[in-house]
């Protein structure tokens, strides 16, 4: 069964600058589970069918005119009969002002009312941006989290290769560290995957024979970033003289991670390489790839071979 997660109603008020009009309990003891949001309509004319209890409902300018022609005696009517659903929390958009029915109703049923002055399809917009990454499916997975000319650059690898020490170098070289050590990767959508670090190891970095780091304070806030998509994996591995590494970046290697798949690179490592130069290449690479480009295609193009007779297999594997 798949694990549920949650977000304080407090979280919400703060992120989307929202007024308390009505709050049956403190905001922190509220949770949030859902990610939809509901705007009614077909509810308030008294269709509860399919009505999803868990989503946060928001009104603006159409729904407050609706109940406006329903006329003062059926408005109160629907507005009661839609409170008694107990949704989670009621938002009012486009600084409206709560009738007295729609206050009583909520002190009635113990339904949150918040206002905002922001338009109904920001706060909708503002809301689900918001629930799609505190409420997304997530995993843990050990590693380091860099941003690199805007992209996002999970390195991977046995403890000691070198991963830590290659963020350390790609910092002093103007990019940006997210997380050390572990990554706490989120789903946020069927196409994105975003990662973070666990909030007590954020900014800290360890490295062998001089112990933990705070980038942050050495390096200052340019230095590092929140959070990042991920859009390319880079496995670190020793140097294996009897193992074939790819030489032209024909063969698409992808990892699983929540149902996504992520393109995947193998690294060796060994003395002389300049692995925080190699990923900067890796990162425009994959940068030029998602534009259409393939440097490897051009040059075989170029010496006369069928780009349809060579192999270009996908390969899914589990990155730890």
């Amino acid at each position: 069964m798949a694990e549920e997660y949650s977000i304080s109603l407090s979280k919400i008020i703060s992120e989307l600058n929202l007024n308390e009009c009505y709050l049956p309990k403190s905001a922190d003891e509220i949770l949030i589970k859902s990610r939809d949001v509901n705007r009614p309509g077909v509810e308030l004319n008294g269709y509860f069918d399919n009505f999803d209890s868990a989503r946060i409902t928001i009104m603006g300018i159409g729904e407050v005119e609706m109940l406006k022609k329903f006329g003062e005696e059926k408005s109160s009517e629907a507005i009661d009969k839609f409170f008694a659903q107990i949704p989670p929390v009621v938002i009012l958009a486009r600084d409206i002002t709560p009738w007295d029915s729609m206050v009583n109703a909520a002190k009635k049923y113990n339904i949150p009312l918040l206002l905002s002055e922001d338009s109904t399809s920001n706060v909708v917009g503002n809301l689900v941006s918001l629930l799609n990454v505190e409420l997304a499916p997530r995993i843990t997975r050990h590693g380091v989290l860099v941003e690199v000319y805007g992209e996002g650059i999970l390195l991977t690898g046995d403890s000691g290769v070198g991963k830590s020490e290659t963020a350390i170098e790609l910092i002093k070289r103007g990019h940006r560290l997210i997380a050390d050590d572990a990554v706490e990767i989120r789903r946020v959508s069927n196409r994105s995957l975003v990662g973070q670090p666990p909030e007590n190891i954020r900014h800290f970095i360890e490295l062998r024979g001089i112990g933990i780091i705070n980038a942050r304070r050495i390096f200052g806030m340019g230095a590092v970033k929140p959070q990042e998509k991920i859009d390319v994996c880079i496995h670190m591995e020793l140097w294996d003289s009897t193992k074939t590494y790819d030489r032209m970046g024909l063969d698409n290697e992808y990892a699983e991670i929540l149902g996504i798949l992520v393109p995947v690179l193998t690294v060796p490592v060994k003395p002389g390489r300049n692995l925080a130069v190699i990923i900067e290449v890796a990162a425009m690479n994959n940068r030029q790839k998602k534009m259409g480009y393939n440097a490897a295609h051009e040059l075989l193009t170029n010496m006369g071979m069928d780009m349809d007779e060579m192999p270009m297999e996908k390969v899914i594997k589990e990155i730890y």
